[in-house]
C-alpha cells in the first residue's frame, strides 16, 4: 500500500510522517488506539476510530476523546518543535461526528525551548504500572504538573490527605463494581494478555499489579498470571478536571493529560492511570462531589518512580491513515 502522505503547509512529507507517528505514541485505554489521521491540503486531521470505542467501559466514548485529545497534544507538539505553529480547530463540521481536529502547519513559529523538551519526552513517555518508589516528588514538579493542566484549559487540584483518602476508597468501590460485571471483565480480557504480534491491546510483558483489596491503590492486572503486587508505596496521586464535560472538554483534557504525562516523562518520572473511579459512573459522581462540585474528573493518574518496563505496541501508519476512499466507507 502506498501511503497517504503528502506535504502539508510548512512540512514535507516525511516531517508529516515523523508527527504522525509522534501523534499515535499517545496513550490509550487498554491500549485500543482509537484515532486515525487524514492528510490533506487543508490541513492534518484527526479523527475518532469507532471501532475501537470500548462499550462496556466507556459506554459515551469519554475516554477515547480523552486518548484522542492525548494523541492531538503529541501532533500539536511535535509539528511546534519542527518550527511551524499548529493552528488548530476543534470539531469544525457538525455533519461529520467522527472528525475532532484539524491542525494547520502553515505558519513559521520559532519553537518554544519548554515545548522541545516535551516534544523530546513523546517517544520516552509509556505507561508504567510497576508499584512506585515512596521518595516524595518535589513541591516544584508538582507545581509544573498544576501548571501544565492549566496551560491546556483543566485543572489539577490539590488533595488534601481526607480527600486522597476518600479518592482511595473511590479507587476500591469502582474496581468492585467492575469485577462484579462480567460484561465488563469479558471486554477487558479481549484487550488484555496480547502475545507479542499484536500491535494494539496490553501485552502481557507490560503487566503490572494485580488488584487486590488489601488497602493500597488498585491496580490492574493486564497478565494472564496472577500477580500480589499491590502498590503500598504512596505515589503522587492527581485528578486531572474540566470545568464542563462537552465533547470539545474531553478533547482538551486529554491534551492536559498528555501534557502533564510528558512534564512528569521531562523530570524523569513514570506514570499510570487509575480509571476505576471514573469509568463507573455513580463513583465518577461521587469523586466530582469529592472536589467541591466545580470540576467534571475526567482522569486520575498516579505518579512516581518504578521499575523500567517494556513499550506497549502500536499500530503501523497504514493501520491509522485514511485516504479519502477509506474516509467515505
Amino acid at each position: 500500500m502506498t501511503l497517504p502522505i503528502t506535504s502539508i503547509g510548512l512540512l514535507d512529507s516525511d516531517q508529516v510522517k515523523s508527527v504522525i507517528g509522534a501523534a499515535v505514541l499517545a496513550p490509550s485505554t487498554h491500549n485500543t488506539q482509537p484515532w486515525r489521521f487524514r492528510c490533506t491540503p487543508a490541513g492534518l486531521e484527526l479523527h475518532a476510530d469507532p471501532d475501537r470505542a470500548l462499550p462496556v467501559a466507556d459506554a459515551d466514548q469519554r475516554e477515547l476523546l480523552l486518548s484522542c485529545g492525548a494523541a492531538l497534544f503529541n501532533l500539536r507538539t511535535a509539528i511546534h518543535a519542527l518550527g511551524a505553529h499548529p493552528a488548530t480547530t476543534l470539531l469544525p463540521r457538525r455533519d461529520d461526528p467522527t472528525l475532532l481536529a484539524v491542525v494547520r502547519p502553515f505558519a513559521v513559529r520559532k519553537p518554544d525551548p519548554r515545548l522541545v523538551e516535551l516534544a523530546d519526552a513523546i517517544p520516552r513517555r509509556h505507561t508504567n504500572r510497576t508499584p512506585f518508589e515512596a521518595a516524595a516528588i518535589p513541591p516544584a514538579v508538582v507545581a509544573e504538573l498544576r501548571h501544565a493542566a492549566e496551560v491546556e484549559q483543566a485543572w489539577l487540584p490539590r488533595l488534601d490527605a481526607q480527600q486522597r483518602e476518600h479518592l482511595r476508597e473511590l479507587v476500591h468501590k469502582g474496581h468492585q463494581a467492575q469485577i462484579a460485571d462480567p460484561a465488563f471483565l469479558a471486554e477487558w480480557q479481549r484487550w488484555t494478555a496480547r502475545d507479542r504480534s499484536s500491535r494494539d491491546g496490553v501485552p502481557e510483558y507490560a503487566a503490572g499489579a494485580m488488584p487486590s483489596d488489601n488497602g493500597g491503590w488498585v491496580l490492574r492486572d493486564f497478565g494472564s498470571r496472577r500477580r500480589d503486587r499491590t502498590d503500598h508505596s504512596e505515589p503522587l496521586v492527581v485528578v486531572i478536571g474540566s470545568f464542563d464535560d462537552t465533547r470539545a472538554d474531553r478533547i482538551r483534557a486529554g491534551q492536559a493529560m498528555q501534557r502533564v504525562l510528558l512534564t512528569a516523562t521531562a523530570a524523569g518520572l513514570d506514570a499510570s492511570f487509575i480509571s476505576q473511579p471514573v469509568e463507573v459512573p455513580s463513583v465518577r459522581g461521587e469523586l466530582r462531589h469529592l472536589l467541591g462540585g466545580g470540576l467534571w474528573p475526567q482522569i486520575v493518574l498516579r505518579l512516581g518512580r518504578g521499575a523500567p518496563v517494556p513499550w506497549t505496541p502500536r499500530r503501523s501508519l497504514e493501520d491509522v491513515l485514511l485516504d479519502a476512499d477509506r474516509l467515505s466507507a
